[in-house]
């Protein structure tokens, strides 16, 4: 393979879940041989129970390390540290740090305001013995009141001692490559791995991008909403975009790729494929 490639799931909400998540990494961990497999994390108790269960179940089963997402808004101190010790005894090395949303009807944040906060108190708490990942916007996060204070938040994670970042999903490679300049500029150097997201479903990406300030440009809406209900339509399209995409950063000699695989392997796997990811 020629750079290294990761996948992220959620954790399922019932058995007929369990089970296509299931096939999912087992179908990846034999195609493509992924570097990770990470694992959404619920803020505020959500589906933090499922998250531990998912994690241990991937990391035991797959023979792929598993990269659970902590996110710390409305958690204390002593939560956190309890979270890390478990995942420490499961031998988890991989951590992708958060802030996280403040769940509806909680006023209070906890001991963890910013996503650089939590990188410090992992450092403080384990060391080095997790690689920490944190978060990336190449689009803005859409809390950030402007570009360069997103930048600046950007760099105290870094700072903190974050290990590499992983990106919003995006569609347009020259918001990555402005990004890039930019964190050049500001001297940030840890890898910043871009984020993909197959299109399969464009009423779901839509509702996505517009939760997570994620832009689908104009064009690629009025191609996508063209197709209606025509899912097959849609896949097929998506595709081609997207392996585009990734061909483009394959070229332009990224750290990684990370998809964002919505508990499936197949569009996955094709995207890899038409990319050149598999190797021989």
């Amino acid at each position: 393979m020629p750079i290294p490639v990761s996948c992220e799931f959620f954790p399922p909400k019932s058995d007929e879940g369990a089970a296509r998540l299931r096939e999912a990494y087992q179908t990846l961990a034999g195609a493509i041989a992924p570097e990770y497999f990470s694992v959404t994390f619920g803020a505020g108790g959500s589906t933090q129970t499922r998250t531990f269960e998912t994690v241990r179940e991937i990391q035991r089963d797959s023979g792929i390390p598993a990269a659970p997402h902590l996110s710390c808004i409305g958690s204390s101190r002593e939560g956190i540290a309890a979270i890390l010790d478990d995942y420490r005894e499961q031998d988890i090395r991989r951590i992708v740090a958060l802030r996280g949303d403040l769940p509806s009807g909680m006023q209070d944040p906890g001991d963890f305001r910013y996503a650089n906060e939590l990188v410090a108190f992992i450092r403080e708490h384990s060391g080095d013995w997790f690689h920490v990942e944190v978060a990336a916007y190449p689009e803005i996060h859409p809390q950030a009141p402007n570009a360069e204070a997103d930048l600046a938040n950007f760099k105290r994670k870094v700072e903190a001692g974050a290990d590499a970042a992983i990106t919003q999903y995006f569609y347009s490679i020259e918001a990555y490559r402005r990004f890039l300049d930019d964190c050049e500029r500001l001297n940030i150097d840890v890898p910043i791995v871009p984020g993909v997201m197959p299109i399969t479903n464009y009423q779901q990406l839509a509702r996505f991008s517009d939760m997570c300030g994620a832009d689908i440009p104009r064009w690629l809406r009025k191609r996508l909403e063209a197709f209606g209900d025509d899912l097959d339509g849609v896949r097929a399209f998506g595709h081609d975009v997207v392996s585009d995409l990734c061909r483009e950063l394959v070229d332009a000699g990224v750290p990684g790729i990370h998809f964002y695989a919505m508990n499936r392997s197949g569009p996955v796997i094709r995207l890899c494929e038409d990319a050149g990811l598999i190797g021989d």
